[in-house]
């Protein structure tokens, strides 16, 4: 069973979802799957939370529990991402070789695009090898403002 709650942040209306005992998937919009259940848990809120604090600039990290379910090879990209410090950017490049593959730079664009946690696996601090920005979930213009949030400069 999945539970999910929607709310209005400071950066637009997102859909947290829950499995068990840990948020499974943060979306952008009011976007949920036709059999989860409409449920305001104590976890839900607690990382409403958290995350109203971050979209502040008062948190850096986040301490309820999350999981990304995915690939194995998913699953060794975002455990990078959550690497990358508040503030700093890597290159796609630059994630391939953190997961001892370096010519895999596509393969991690493509598990980028299929993390179910934006924000929490913070995806949006991946750029391109020249440092422009690329694509992402939530629109180039909410990766511009989350990066602007953690004080990257580096776009301007």
């Amino acid at each position: 069973m999945i539970c999910y709650h929607e709310w209005e942040s400071a950066f637009g209306i997102l859909t947290l979802a829950q499995q068990e005992d840990a948020v499974c998937e943060l979306r952008f919009g009011a976007d949920h799957e036709t059999d989860w259940i409409p449920e305001k848990t104590e976890l839900l809120t607690w990382a409403e939370q958290e995350l109203a604090v971050y979209f502040a600039g008062k948190r850096k990290n986040f301490t309820f529990p999350y999981e990304a379910r995915g690939t194995p090879f998913q699953k060794r990209v975002w455990e990078a991402l959550t690497k990358i410090p508040y503030g700093e950017v890597r290159s796609y490049q630059e994630i391939a070789r953190a997961v001892g593959n370096p010519k895999a730079c596509r393969a991690v664009g493509m598990a980028n695009h299929a993390n179910p946690l934006p924000i929490l696996v913070p995806c949006h601090r991946v750029i391109g090898k020249n440092g422009t920005l690329t694509g992402y979930g939530g629109g180039l213009d909410m990766k511009k403002r989350l990066l602007a949030l953690e004080g990257w400069k580096g776009f301007l």
